[in-house]
């Protein structure tokens, strides 16, 4: 039988989910969003019927499989970093060598908690970020969980500028006498490529390099980058990512649910058990019990498909 994959099809089978006696078993949340595919297989749901606003990705990113597509043939070559490497410093406006590129925003956090080690300056806090007591001390900016870009007068040793680029419409805030991380994949919507880098002084960047394992960064993701930052207008995906988060959270009023928004590409609802009441309906969304935040879920905001989705799935609870 060909599957209806058509906006009536998927509804009808959510539908029939949702009213098929038994309440389907969600299984409980992972540490860092993103388990669509799990949660998926859990409750029989073809992964195309589950939007996953788990994960916060550029929700107007253009697609990448083109230019994956175009770059093919780097399948079969070993990785050479150099030549992205470069391409990224020119676009951030850094020499090369205070740039290490990662196998995504988590490589970086780890590489640099091998290097500096450290702990979060305050909770709630990114789970990742090492969490010691002395040492380099680690903020988000914007700060995740809430969203908030940090004040003029904040300080941190280490930066993680995960989503900075999609709050700001700036690739980095240059604090040139600190270290950064930071994630492409957030910025352009293709978290299985994996690029991350790290950003600092040269004498932390040989060490982080010594502790990276060889060919870290794949082939493909390295040929793609130069066309990623070609097709990059961060001011215009900021200020319409800044639209759709406000249509978001006139979404979840207007269904009577309050949400916080700030700076980042997300908004904060509390609500009891609203990630296993929504993802049998096709939609989910982050719980932030691993930031500490119990009862609080993080939606990421959708694109206009995705509003769609999201609003028929809150009719339907």
């Amino acid at each position: 039988m060909v599957q209806d994959d058509t906006q009536q099809g998927r509804a009808a089978r959510l539908s029939s989910l949702a009213s098929s006696g038994a309440a389907p078993v969600v299984p409980p949340a992972g540490a860092h969003g993103g388990d669509g595919l799990a949660v998926a297989a859990a409750l029989g749901l073809d992964p195309a019927d589950l939007l996953d606003l788990s994960q916060n990705m550029n929700p107007v990113a253009p697609p990448v499989a083109p230019l994956v597509e175009r770059h093919a043939d780097a399948l079969y070559r070993y990785p050479d970093p150099a030549p992205a490497t470069i391409e990224l410093a020119r676009a951030l406006g850094v020499e090369a060598e205070r740039l290490l590129l990662t196998n995504g925003g988590s490589e970086a956090i780890h590489l640099v908690t091998q290097v500096l080690g450290g702990g979060v300056r305050s909770e709630p806090e990114f789970s990742l970020h090492p969490r010691g007591t002395e040492g380099a001390r680690w903020r988000t900016d914007p700060h995740s969980p809430t969203g908030v870009l940090a004040g003029p007068g904040e300080t941190a040793d280490v930066w993680d500028e995960a989503f900075y680029a999609l709050a700001t419409g700036l690739w980095t805030a240059g604090r040139e006498e600190v270290t950064v991380v930071g994630s492409l994949t957030k910025t352009f919507n293709c978290p299985g490529l994996r690029i991350g880098y790290v950003l600092a002084d040269p004498e932390v960047v040989r060490g982080c390099a010594r502790r990276q394992a060889h060919w870290s960064v794949s082939t493909l993701a390295l040929a793609v980058l130069p066309d990623l930052l070609g097709t990059a207008d961060l001011p215009t995906w900021t200020d319409a990512v800044a639209r759709l988060r406000d249509d978001l959270v006139g979404l979840l009023r207007g269904h009577g649910l309050t949400a916080t928004a700030a700076d980042a590409p997300w908004v904060l609802v509390r609500e009891p058990r609203l990630r296993e009441r929504l993802a049998p309906h096709g939609v989910l969304v982050r719980d932030c019990r691993s930031f500490g935040l119990p009862g609080t879920f993080r939606i990421a905001v959708p694109g206009p498909p995705g509003f769609e989705r999201l609003e028929a799935a809150l009719a339907r609870l």
